[in-house]
């Protein structure tokens, strides 16, 4: 077919499309979830922005009328047990990130507000006591026997007077104030918070405990609602940059509570109260999903920017003398010109890719839950379970080489550690690239609306998103601590055979050769084979370029997989639209118009990615001058075979960008400047 031919997006992607591509066409509830998230987002929140409340560091009654928003919506409901109150039955992961993306699409501080409900009661929903869970989400639930709806909040590390990033030094402390023989212990909880969200408007707080008493062993989570009897001062008001929709203080909290508020029970041992559940075990399992909410936020924030930047290039010039209505500088503005649309076409296909990310983790992380209690019982604890892991691990492996997906395995435990090893790498993946090259791109998006993009009437609020995603960027652990993660799991066997099925998958791909499929596969394999030989090279003088510590190798190793990851969920987003599309009566008409231009734009990011692992492997294997000629002529090859897989690549986006030109968009942004 000639390129002119061939059919293209006519408008920016739908509801229809986008619960196709992100796998929840089947579920009504979800949508109307989503629905109302939007409606809130759209309407409330952008109203609080465009009413001048970001200019204030005070959390006003205005801003407070948001929670009401929320729960009148449902967004508060939906991160509760649905025998409490919520909204959803059975994981809600991807409920979740789909509603903190329709928030975030307006403002991400006010995404943060409700957010951090979600990750105050983490550590009681996934590890709490029933009574626990019971008494605290069941007293969040809006319209609650109890008249109130409560609001959570988190504190973790984070001492004063800096902010804290390891997750093992904490600056909290735990004693037992009073110990009645036949009696609960009474529990003194001493705590300096630092940066604390929702801290002025919170009715309980979880926070992370280290013990200083001889009758209290290790550290632990313990809940303190703001009644309890002591000191709780929520500090003054931190007067912050960004994120001005959310409230943030330097809480000081003194106070006497039960044991039974320790997160996950506690027994009596020899005299001494033991927590069933160090912090650092409730902190593994929770932020193991919640920096999910915040690379959601990312890409949320990334895809509101293509609507108002196509308006402002097409608008550029109407109204000046000699720009007719009908010509072409009338229609197409700025868009006359193909350096606005070739970069635009970068910021689009950067957040959907970010998007495709954000909830392909969504979705393992429930399907994980579905399986994790049978998978755990039967791996056991400690030592036991790192036995008992090896022949499962083993045989996914297995079943990958042979061209299998070991999640269709009858043994739950094979099907648990497959998993597992995907969330590993695939979680900090998203929060790392979403968050950090996001906000770069986001810094692009700025550069198009000219002098207008930072003014305080930008259309789509995009200055003030830029700014907030600075600090996204830190958020549950900056950018770090995600490296640090993905370099620690990267090397799963697991995995390192699933990065070689995918690469397998994506050279099968009908339209790999347009669409950056073969330049994926082989990024992927360029990827693979360095960071397997960089753990056992060693640089002149001596010292082994893939250890842990060695940062200056593994950490930019972990950035070049977290773009790959990417765009390969968006690769694999696209083939799931393109094989289900047609079923549906609104896209399958256009069915192949949409997936002309989605796989234009992967085509657009898979060179933008790949050319980065290139590089970024190129300069692990060259620059430290370890390699003998045998891998230099591996190397070398596979190199070789990336920068010849590129080809294309570059029409791709000059496709996307032309698109960019003729896609209908509505008359006007449907929330206010």
């Amino acid at each position: 077919m000639e390129e002119t031919m061939r059919p293209q997006m006519k408008m920016l992607p739908g509801d229809e499309v986008r619960q196709i591509m992100w796998r929840y066409a089947d579920r009504f509830d979800v949508q109307m979830a989503v629905a109302g998230a939007r409606n809130t987002a759209r309407t409330t929140v952008a109203q609080l922005v465009a009413n001048g409340q970001r200019f204030t560091h005070e959390w006003t009654p205005e801003k407070q009328a948001m929670f009401d928003a929320y729960d009148a919506s449902g967004v508060t409901a939906a991160t509760l047990n649905a025998d409490c109150g919520g909204l959803f039955e059975g994981p809600r992961n991807l409920a979740e990130s789909l509603l903190t993306y329709e928030t975030a699409w307006v403002d991400n501080g006010a995404a943060t507000s409700s957010f951090v409900n979600a990750l105050a009661m983490g550590p009681i929903a996934e590890l709490g006591t029933p009574e626990q869970k019971k008494r605290y989400m069941t007293r969040c639930a809006p319209g609650n026997e109890f008249g109130k709806t409560w609001r959570g909040s988190f504190a973790l590390t984070e001492p004063l007077p800096y902010v804290g990033v390891d997750t093992g030094v904490l600056a909290g402390r735990v004693s037992v104030a009073e110990w009645k023989e036949g009696e609960e212990p009474m529990l003194r909880v001493e705590k300096r918070g630092r940066f604390i969200t929702n801290i002025a408007i919170c009715d309980y707080i979880t926070i992370a405990l280290d013990s200083g008493d001889d009758r209290i062993k290790g550290s632990c989570m313990v809940v303190v609602e703001a009644t309890d009897p002591g000191k709780f001062d929520r500090g003054a008001q931190t007067k912050k940059l960004v994120h001005q929709l959310s409230n943030t203080g330097d809480p000081v909290i003194d106070v006497t509570v039960p044991a039974s508020r320790i997160i996950g029970g506690y027994t009596i041992q020899d005299g001494k109260i033991v927590p069933n559940l160090g912090h650092s075990e409730i902190i593994a399992q929770v932020f193991s999903k919640t920096r999910v909410g915040v690379g959601v936020m990312g890409a949320g924030t990334l895809m509101s920017a293509v609507e108002p930047v196509i308006r402002y290039q097409r608008t550029r010039f109407r109204g000046a003398a000699g720009v007719n209505e009908g010509s072409p500088r009338f229609t197409l503005g700025l868009q006359m010109k193909e350096d606005v649309t070739e970069r635009l076409a970068d910021v689009w296909a950067t957040a959907e890719a970010a998007s495709s990310l954000g909830f392909d983790i969504s979705r393992v992380f429930d399907r994980i839950e579905l399986i994790q209690d049978e998978a755990r019982a039967k791996l056991g604890k400690g030592r036991e379970m790192l036995k008992n892991m090896k022949a499962p691990t083993e045989k996914a492996v297995a079943l990958l080489a042979e061209g299998k997906n070991p999640e269709e395995d009858e043994d739950v435990v094979v099907r648990y550690v497959y998993l597992l090893a995907l969330a590993n790498v695939l979680c900090p993946s998203c929060k790392l690239w979403n968050t950090g090259h996001g906000a770069d791109v986001m810094r692009q998006a700025i550069s198009l609306m000219g002098g207008y993009g930072i003014t305080e009437d930008c259309p789509g609020f995009l200055f003030y998103k830029w700014t907030d995603m600075q600090l996204d960027a830190t958020y549950e652990g900056p950018e770090c601590v995600q490296r640090r993660q993905i370099s620690e799991t990267c090397s799963n066997p697991v995995f390192t055979a699933q990065v070689e099925a995918w690469a397998k998958a994506c050279a099968a791909c009908p339209k790999a050769a347009e669409n950056g499929g073969n330049a994926l596969a082989a990024a992927l394999r360029l990827w693979n084979w360095t960071n397997a030989w960089s753990k056992a090279a060693r640089d002149p003088n001596g010292k082994k370029l893939g250890g842990s510590q060695r940062h200056g190798v593994v950490f930019p190793l972990a950035d070049a997989l977290a773009g790959l990851m990417a765009a390969n969920s968006f690769r694999e987003d696209v083939k799931f639209l393109a094989l289900n599309g047609a079923e549906s009566p609104v896209v399958g008409p256009e069915l192949e118009g949409y997936v002309n231009t989605f796989n234009d734009l992967l085509g657009t990011i898979v060179a933008d990615v790949a050319g980065e692992a290139g590089k970024i492997c190129a300069g692990v294997f060259y620059g430290f001058s370890a390699a003998d000629d045998a891998a230099k002529a591996e190397f070398a090859q596979l190199r070789a075979a990336l920068d010849e897989a590129l080809a294309g690549t570059r029409l791709a986006k000059d496709r996307a960008a032309k698109c960019l030109t003729e896609i209908m968009i509505p008359e006007a942004l449907d929330y206010p400047m």
